[in-house]
């Protein structure tokens, strides 16, 4: 769960890393009213859960409340690449005189901890990791030792903090880590982390991601969900106990196990290469079982999604036989009814294959179409998807 930016300042300063004052708004006159409580020039940050907001005009320096009204006006109800802004946060303002870059994340790849530092901050970290790839450290953090003062000078010292700045960055440093170690957090960044004119370091700009897995230690993180920010399907697919990621193509993606529907999204992606770049509009993997209560309730979310054209079926039979996912394919289409109007392409292999074929022909449904293979029934369900675009 990735929380918004005055969510992570309240944990920063929950931990003791060093932050501006900031108040959240919902309207123009509650931003007047926070300027003017905090005094002096202030910054109005729109909140979203997606970088680029300075760019987009969501980032605007106030030198007065009536100022922090008006950028508030101009902010609030804005869409920034597809988030539509209904919080600002009124932050004081603070006199930068550099800007330096810092993280902690959890790098699955080398099953380890991994901190990122640099003192370029300010800009855009996957852009300067390609740019200038000797400007970023990369710091390996054992989990068993964590981030020590020792370690911290020597992050410091690898992002080529100055001597004399080594000493101020050690304490931010460790702080962050233990929001990163205290909250179960798999990312914690700070960018910009700034030295102002006054000598001081702030943490001015935090992203913080939580392990939603590790919820239960936290039932206090409850209050930083914002269900009006979900997508609508993902939330009726947790309700309906399914594991769903809304994703941006024309196919709907519906599997059993996660590494055959990852695998069904790469092969929609290729096969898709051929019919005008079309993609999987999700990842759905319904589990081991595969009745018709749960085959219609992943078709009713998956039909649900304005952009699926296609819905691809990938279903191998183990525990659960292919006739008894067949089964539950034409029973769900009965259930569903009228309201089930795309294409379904279903490709079954494993236990009771044969079985399973001859339930869905003689089901004889207009909707579905049956594929031998994987790489045939993505290419079908791409095609399908293409012609209705």
């Amino acid at each position: 769960m990735d929380l918004y930016e005055y969510q992570a300042r309240d944990l920063f300063e929950k931990y003791g890393v060093p932050v501006l004052a900031g108040i959240t708004a919902t309207t123009p006159d509650e931003a007047r009213a926070a300027a003017e409580q905090l005094g002096g020039t202030t910054v109005v940050k729109a909140q979203v859960k997606v970088g680029g907001r300075g760019k987009a005009g969501g980032v605007k320096v106030a030198k007065s409340p009536d100022e922090a009204r008006a950028a508030a006006d101009a902010i609030l109800g804005m869409s920034i690449k597809g988030h539509q802004v209904g919080t600002v946060m009124i932050a004081a303002g603070a006199r930068i005189a550099r800007e330096f870059y810092f993280s902690v994340l959890l790098d699955r790849a080398q099953r380890s901890y991994l901190s990122l530092a640099s003192v370029e901050g300010g800009m855009e970290i996957e852009q300067l990791a390609v740019e200038r790839p000797e400007a970023l450290a990369r710091v390996e953090i054992d989990p068993l030792t964590g981030i020590t003062p020792a370690k911290a000078a020597a992050i410091a010292r690898a992002a080529g903090f100055p001597d004399e700045l080594v000493e101020r960055a050690v304490p931010v440093f460790t702080a962050l880590y233990d929001v990163f170690t205290g909250e179960d957090a798999t990312l914690v960044e700070v960018n910009p982390l700034v030295l102002t004119q006054e000598g001081d370091i702030l943490a001015l700009d935090g992203k913080v991601s939580l392990d939603e897995n590790a919820r239960f230690r936290h039932p206090e993180h409850r209050v930083l969900v914002d269900d009006s920010a979900a997508n609508p399907l993902e939330i009726a697919a947790k309700a309906a106990g399914l594991n769903y990621v809304k994703l941006d193509g024309e196919v709907g993606i519906i599997g059993n196990g996660a590494g055959l529907v990852m695998s069904t999204l790469d092969v929609v992606a290729y096969a898709g290469e051929n019919y005008g770049g079309v993609t999987a509009a999700n990842f759905l993997d319904i589990g081991g079982g595969a009745s018709a209560e749960v085959m219609a309730a992943g078709l009713d979310i998956i039909l649900g999604d304005a952009q699926v054209r296609s819905v691809f079926v990938n279903v191998f039979g183990g525990i659960t036989a292919c006739d008894a996912v067949a089964t539950g394919i034409v029973n769900a289409l009965e259930i569903l009814g009228e309201s089930a109007t795309k294409p379904l392409v279903v490709r079954l292999d494993g236990n009771n294959v044969e079985e399973g074929r001859r339930i869905l022909a003689d089901a004889n449904h207009p909707l579905i179409s049956i594929a031998t293979t994987m790489d045939d029934g993505a290419d079908i369900a791409a095609r399908l998807a293409s012609k209705v675009k």
